[in-house]
């Protein structure tokens, strides 16, 4: 099933890049196909999964390269089936609300394909050497769909964000090369590679964590490493900002997961510091997102808060840390989503990102603010939302460790909500007249429309009842705490 799953979009991509001209018409509705089809895939796998099955399930393997020890390894737990299943959902909302991308032509469509087969491939891989493919497989869709359709400044953007990615990704696999030489049979294998990380010096064990840390951290991001993430969310269109914001922030926060599985005698003397950075993140990514008039810089900005909150979780490294880490990823791509998929439509018809330019945008474009409203206040964690549950599990599990420090959560919070609520005041303002764009505007289609409630509907399912989640992600927070202990 993951193998079909991994397949179906690249199975769509090539119908797509073999689509005769004259049937261009039929790029949108295609893609969306495969988008359902994918997303129907997803379902299925986090139906079947047992929530107290093998730590490993729907486990296959074939050998890639015997004589290295790499081998083409598949499998889910409890925290990769959910994030295969974000991934897939976030994707269909992108499709869903790219029916105007078809003026691009059909290189979108496939670029847009292949990201979520890749992005499948690093929640699924079970060996690093096949990780590690996946994760450098989703540079190249996202540099051309920022480059060739991005804004003004695409080009520096697309540059910006491969630069960037590359480097980190350079220590990311010098350090994976010290854990396969220390591994048992010198096997690219997870477990394996984490079996033979605790027979090393606990020197040794840090330098290889650093490594690995500077390749996820540039991906989450965390402060000092976030330069490339504003200018990319601001210059990619639409769509492609709720996968960056969505998804691909948390690989990064995925990879620190499996990195916590590897080297947890590392990581535990590292904490302080980390912790230390997920506070600089928090407060860095609420003030600059509170200061923002650019409405996807201010969202941008946002999410650089929302992962030091994740990074914080998984720092506790103990259960109700790692499961607000995890609701938090979640909270964050529903809500982040939402966000983007909104900010997007709105200046596709009004040509404009500028807060100023929306001043009494609920009398022209009520579905609009009311959904804008919604999604604000779900980001910022508002109770009856997902990310509220998510925010309290990672309190109650930073509490024993950092008790006081605590307090610069709290402070983080309420400069998002003030964001949040400036936002909204300019969208319900009436002394103000209407801007030329919005009185030329048409509110919300029917495929933004169903976009944007498939999004919204389980942040609030998740926010009054988070247990059907917290029941799969306790499968693999589990394990995770059992490898930690060992």
């Amino acid at each position: 099933m993951l193998k079909a799953l991994l397949l179906m979009p690249v199975l769509g991509a090539l119908l797509l890049g073999l689509l005769p001209s004259r049937l261009v018409r039929w790029q949108w509705p295609l893609a969306l196909i495969f988008a359902l089809l994918s997303a129907a895939l997803a379902g299925v796998l986090v139906w079947r999964f047992d929530h107290a099955g093998e730590t490993i399930q729907f486990f296959e393997s074939r050998a890639w390269n015997a004589r290295l020890g790499s081998s083409f390894a598949l499998g889910v737990d409890g925290i990769s089936v959910v994030m295969l299943m974000l991934t897939a959902g976030l994707t269909l909302a992108a499709v869903l609300i790219s029916r105007n991308m078809a003026r691009a032509g059909r290189l979108y469509y496939v670029l847009l394909m292949l990201l979520e087969s890749a992005m499948f491939g690093v929640f699924s891989a079970r060996d690093w050497s096949l990780f590690y493919v996946f994760w450098e497989a989703t540079l190249l869709p996202l540099f051309f769909l920022i480059d060739r359709l991005g804004g003004e400044n695409r080009q520096r953007a697309a540059l910006n964000f491969f630069l960037y990615t590359l480097g980190g990704s350079v220590f990311m696999l010098v350090a994976l090369l010290f854990l396969y030489d220390a591994a048992p049979g010198h096997s690219f294998a997870m477990l394996d590679m984490a079996e033979g990380g605790r027979s090393l010096s606990p020197g040794m064990q840090l330098l290889i964590f650093a490594g690995l840390f500077i390749g996820f951290a540039v991906k989450m991001p965390v402060v000092p490493l976030h330069g490339w993430l504003p200018l990319a969310h601001v210059e990619a269109p639409g769509p492609v900002s709720l996968l960056l914001s969505g998804v691909l922030l948390k690989m990064g926060a995925y990879g620190l997961i499996r990195a916590l599985e590897t080297l947890p005698l590392a990581f535990a003397q590292m904490q302080g510091w980390l912790a230390l950075l997920g506070f600089v993140s928090l407060l860095y990514g609420a003030l600059l997102s509170w200061r923002q008039q650019d409405l996807k810089a201010m969202v941008a900005y946002a999410s650089i808060a929302h992962m030091g909150l994740v990074l914080l979780g998984i720092v506790t490294m103990n259960a109700n840390g790692l499961r607000g880490a995890l609701l938090q990823m979640v909270a964050h791509g529903l809500a982040a989503g939402l966000l983007f998929l909104l900010v997007g439509a709105l200046y596709e018809r009004t040509h404009s990102r500028n807060l100023s330019d929306y001043a009494g945008v609920a009398r022209q474009l009520p579905r609009y603010a009311v959904a804008l409203a919604f999604a604000l206040l779900a980001a910022v964690g508002l109770p009856g939302s997902a990310g509220f549950i998510a925010e309290i599990h990672v309190l109650i599990g930073g509490w024993p460790l950092w008790s006081g420090w605590l307090v610069l959560l709290g402070v983080a919070m309420l400069v998002g909500a003030a964001a949040a609520l400036r936002v909204i005041g300019v969208c319900y303002r009436k002394d103000l007249p209407l801007s030329t764009g919005v009185l030329v505007s048409r509110d919300m289609q029917l495929s933004e429309r169903l976009a944007a409630l498939g999004l919204a509907l389980p942040i609030v399912v998740l926010g009054i009842w988070p247990q059907p989640l917290l029941s799969v992600l306790d499968h693999g927070v589990r394990q995770l705490i059992a490898q930690v202990a060992r």
